[in-house]
């Protein structure tokens, strides 16, 4: 499932917060209670690399995710750019 880091910024107070989600959706301001507010930027956080001591781990939000992205383990690499090697050919 695609899995989202939503920015948003209030409209009534001014404030900014994030928020981790399946879908670039509306939120409620954590700070004044406004609603409906939409992100002004997301990040798709679908598929991650992350490092481990010396290894690039590719990591990838399933399908079945539902309320959390669930990450999986894809692959294990030497280096980043062997990680992002192995996304672009996936895709």
């Amino acid at each position: 499932m695609a899995w989202f880091l939503n920015f948003y910024k209030c409209d009534r107070c001014k404030r900014r917060w994030t928020d981790e989600w399946s879908c670039m959706c509306d939120d409620e301001c954590p700070h004044c209670g406004r609603r409906d507010m939409t992100p002004y930027n997301s990040e798709e956080l679908t598929t991650l690399i992350e490092q481990e001591g010396n290894e690039f781990i590719v990591l990838w939000s399933p399908e079945t995710a539902e309320h959390d992205p669930d990450y999986r383990e894809l692959g294990r690499f030497p280096t980043r750019e062997k990680a992002l090697e192995f996304l672009s050919a996936d895709g």
